[in-house]
């Protein structure tokens, strides 16, 4: 059951992570108050740390207290709500301390807890720095991994969308070397994250029967098992078992050429078998404007489709485009009509 957001006035509350408080996190989060939004935004971090950073950035931004017993109303320019949470030890802009690895984590904590319970009808996080989360002694594989095992357990599925392009990407395995990745697929995992992407293109983009392009693992999708054989083996009979379960699903194809214009005409989105098969190409396409969306989830979440940048922190360089367009498909996604229905 999708948790359903209470609210008496009718204005979804989004919440916002700062993320790595070293990186360009509470620069982008600040640039949130650039415009108007019609949900209310709920910053989740320091408090300290981004007047700081407004004060480096050379902005004046009002800071409100957040109080969930108070209606929820849209945020207004120039003004950020936050439930403060506060660093161990004060950050530095490009500069990583181990020491604030729990607070990263609490904030992660607070946004997916008050989403499970429907305070928030949303979670959109800024990006960590998971090597420094890691250095602290925090086994840590990355946001999805970890709003998976909160939120309990189930299999998550990391999709990039480019909404000005139409190119959606979804993942069968995320963060793992590259290796790893033919003994971490199989046919109950494949058959796990088709289902979920059908899913939940139906229930986030309101597609009743979602068209899903699903690349092949090896060179030329096996070469008819000159290549390889896991197309034979477990991708190919997947995919058939799926389609007589009623998925739209084609494939496998070969990735290097599933990316053309004309065969991205025929899908809404393509299932990838690692991290950079598909990547690459949807951040080729408009990095920046990407939004990465975890799908099989009982709750809502966006994040950007970028790393911490250090060298840029405090340097008001950073763009916060992604950050906007993840703020943005949160919203539309916990107002439509198909994913309310699905609560």
């Amino acid at each position: 059951m999708t948790p359903v957001a209470r609210s008496n006035s009718g204005v979804q509350r989004i919440a916002v992570t700062v993320g790595e408080p070293g990186g360009i996190g509470p620069d982008i989060i600040l640039s949130l108050a650039e415009q108007k939004h019609t949900a209310q935004l709920v910053i989740i971090g320091d408090p300290e740390l981004l007047e700081q950073r407004a004060r480096r950035l050379n902005t004046s931004i009002k800071l409100s207290s957040y109080d969930s017993s108070k209606p929820a109303r849209p945020s207004a320019k120039n003004e950020l709500c936050v439930l403060g949470l506060p660093l161990a030890v004060p950050a530095e802009p490009g500069q990583l301390n181990p020491a604030n690895a729990p607070s990263v984590l609490r904030t992660l904590d607070l946004a997916c807890d008050g989403c499970m319970s429907g305070e928030f009808s949303a979670m959109v996080t800024a990006p960590v720095q998971k090597s420094v989360i890691n250095d602290s002694g925090i086994k840590f594989l990355g946001h999805t991994e970890y709003l998976a095992k909160r939120c309990g357990g189930q299999l998550p599925v990391m999709m990039l969308a480019n909404e000005s392009s139409g190119l959606r990407v979804a993942l069968v395995t995320t963060h793992l070397p590259l290796r790893a990745v033919p003994d971490a697929i199989n046919k109950d995992n494949l058959s796990s994250v088709c289902r979920i992407v059908a899913a939940d293109m139906q229930r986030y983009f309101g597609l009743d029967q979602p068209r899903i392009a699903v690349l092949g693992l090896n060179p030329h999708a096996g070469e008819n098992g000159h290549l390889g054989d896991e197309e034979q083996q477990f991708i190919q009979p997947v995919i058939n078992q799926l389609i007589e379960e009623g998925l739209a699903l084609t494939g496998p194809l070969p990735a290097d050429t599933a990316f053309t214009q004309t065969q991205l005409r025929n899908f809404d989105a393509v299932i990838a078998m690692y991290h950079d098969q598909g990547l690459p190409v949807i951040k080729h396409a408009g990095f920046g404007n990407v939004v990465n969306i975890t799908l099989g989830l009982p709750i809502i979440r966006t994040s950007v489709d970028h790393g911490t940048a250090l060298d840029l922190a405090g340097s008001g360089k950073a763009s916060a485009e992604s950050l906007q367009a993840a703020v943005s498909t949160a919203i539309a996604i916990a107002m439509s009509s198909k994913f309310r229905q699905s609560a």
